[in-house]
């Protein structure tokens, strides 16, 4: 009742003000911007003849310009909220492997599992156990996690260039043996294939391409590993901020194998926002500050989340829903490292559920 109330409402919203869930003018604009980010300093790398510190802040700009792909572009056109044609959402989506991703195990990883199977441990692979974290309270338990909230920021800058590198390559072989791959419709020699090629193509042209036009390797080096860890805070951080922090459940897989909640209902439950009124922290993560709406309608673009919200907000507190948001964003950073300290006590000292 309550999923059917609030898509009813949100699509009389659109209706009532004729316009579409897609992106607009604003969303182009900002495309524009994100991947100017990226590929002018670039350019400028390969083109001028820049000192060792300016190719190091020319790198980055570009971890900013990555980023802001990563959050505000690629996201949206896998989830196919981009555009109305599938076809250009998938063609946009690509540019998760331009710069350095695969826009198909993300797709499987985070359209099929994060999403459906949210904050349910062994089942969202984001909160599954990682080298030195551990993101639930179900998750296997190490001497060392009680230290975790004082070095997890820190791990997050390796976040994003280990994915390029290596959990992509990992994702895929799991995905293929595990028949995932074929069950989400795609082809496991394809999709290796695709990898191969953009993964070769990518370390040619950000790291091989640069030393081989004579800029010194190790500003290339030492940019490209700054680029990556501006990213991997960045990006690492913002979804956290989503799912592990104070107020949202964690879950162990039912017997059963269903959900205990309704799917819409378990998306609140499990789900954050945070500083909802800053524009610009909005505008450059995608309106990804914006989750309980993004969970609830993944397909509409996150340029209309803020609209939304007020319509998802009022109608949970009607059906006697949490509502979790955290105003401020480094209140809800507070918050994920205060989450981190209790997941990383002693199981024993743990309730079943936070």
């Amino acid at each position: 009742m309550f999923f059917q109330t609030i898509r009813s409402r949100v699509n009389e919203y659109f209706e009532e003000n004729k316009i579409e869930k897609t992106g607009n003018l604003g969303m182009y604009f900002k495309t524009f911007c994100m991947f100017s980010l990226y590929f002018i300093p670039f350019f400028l790398i390969l083109t001028s003849s820049l000192s060792f510190g300016s190719i190091l802040i020319a790198f980055s700009i570009m971890g900013l310009g990555l980023s802001g792909i990563g959050l505000s572009i690629m996201h949206d056109a896998n989830h196919g909220s981009y555009f109305k044609n599938k076809k250009l959402n998938n063609l946009l989506g690509y540019s998760l492997n331009v710069v350095g991703g695969s826009s198909f195990t993300w797709k499987v990883q985070h359209n099929i599992l994060h999403h459906t199977y949210t904050n349910i441990y062994e089942m969202d692979e984001d909160i599954h156990d990682k080298p030195f974290l551990r993101l639930s309270p179900h998750g296997k338990y190490k001497w060392y996690h009680k230290f975790q909230h004082l070095y997890a920021i820190g791990l997050y800058s390796l976040a994003t260039v280990s994915w390029v590198l290596m959990k992509d390559i990992r994702q895929l072989k799991e995905y293929n043996l595990s028949g995932m791959t074929q069950k989400s419709g795609h082809l496991p020699k394809k999709e290796i294939w695709v990898m191969l090629f953009t993964k070769v193509l990518y370390v040619f042209y950000i790291i091989i391409l640069p030393i081989l036009l004579g800029v010194h390797w190790g500003a290339v080096i030492l940019g490209f590993m700054l680029m990556h860890m501006i990213a991997g805070i960045l990006i690492t951080t913002i979804f956290q901020l989503a799912h592990v922090v104070e107020g949202p459940e964690h879950h162990k897989p039912h017997p059963t194998g269903t959900m205990e909640n309704t799917w819409a209902i378990h998306q609140l439950k499990t789900t954050a926002n945070f500083a909802q009124n800053n524009p610009i922290l909005s505008w450059f993560v995608g309106g990804l500050n914006y989750q309980i709406e993004h969970h609830l309608f993944p397909h509409v673009c996150h340029i209309h989340y803020k609209k939304i919200s007020e319509i998802v907000k009022e109608t949970a507190l009607e059906f006697d829903l949490p509502y979790y948001e955290n105003k401020w964003f480094f209140g809800a950073v507070y918050s994920h490292l205060k989450v981190l300290k209790e997941f990383g006590e002693a199981p024993a000292l743990i309730p079943s559920e936070h």
